[in-house]
């Protein structure tokens, strides 16, 4: 079965991977053949016999820089034809659902993953298609970051979920947060379930639902409210 969708990782400890394409939903939708993952580490493509990857930046200043050509090299390696090179930092565009659902439909994605204080511009001026950010803080490397962006896009792959539906519902969906969910036991602590959710009347239910959203948008997320047209 050809997977639907092939994630080349490139990564400095691409190791920090492997846990998670193995576990839950990202792992059975990688045994089933639905996407593949193939993990890759940078170093593989130094040439000196130290396997160097980073220099000091040239200007001065704190902290080391990825060399261009070992980065240059393994991008070349294990794109393809129909590859979009994405690299992972701090100032890309914010990902959201829209840009996990649009990438959903591509057929291999090229995740570059930096180290340090980030990678040689000429890289990113290059070969990379796609800058992506997971949020206005900066982590120790964008291995994470990698693994972030796989589970975003993934959900929305035919197949990758159990229920379809679970899209909708989800936060972000349609520009609004998520309505507080409840199971069994009916009485835990003292506290009970609210009585529209054991009515069994599918239209209260589905009010109550969207009034929740709203409220807690609201008290949460006000900018989305302000984005959204009703």
């Amino acid at each position: 079965m050809c997977p639907k969708l092939q994630f080349d990782c490139l990564s400095l400890f691409p190791e920090m991977l492997e846990g998670f394409i193995s576990s839950s939903i990202v792992g059975r939708a990688v045994r089933s053949g639905i996407i593949g993952v193939n993990l890759h580490n940078i170093r593989d493509w130094a040439t000196d016999k130290h396997h160097i990857t980073d220099d000091s930046p040239f200007g001065g200043g704190a902290g080391m820089v990825m060399r261009p050509e070992p980065i240059f090299a393994a991008v070349n390696a294990v794109k393809q034809k129909s590859s979009k090179v994405i690299y992972l930092c701090p100032d890309g565009e914010l990902l959201n659902s829209s840009i996990a659902q649009e990438l959903s439909v591509e057929k291999n994605l090229v995740l570059l993953s930096g180290h340090y204080e980030g990678i040689d511009q000429r890289v990113r001026d290059l070969v990379v298609d796609r800058e992506i950010s997971i949020g206005d803080y900066v982590l120790t490397n964008g291995t994470l970051a990698s693994a972030v962006l796989i589970d975003a896009i993934i959900r929305y792959i035919p197949g990758v979920l159990g229920s379809e539906q679970s899209l909708v519902q989800d936060s972000f969906s349609d520009g609004l947060l998520t309505f507080p969910q409840y199971t069994r036991p009916a009485i835990f602590m003292d506290m009970g379930v609210p009585e529209v959710l054991l009515s069994g009347n599918h239209q209260l239910i589905d009010a109550w639902r969207q009034e929740k959203r709203l409220e807690r948008t609201m008290k949460v997320r006000p900018d989305l409210l302000a984005k959204k047209k009703f």
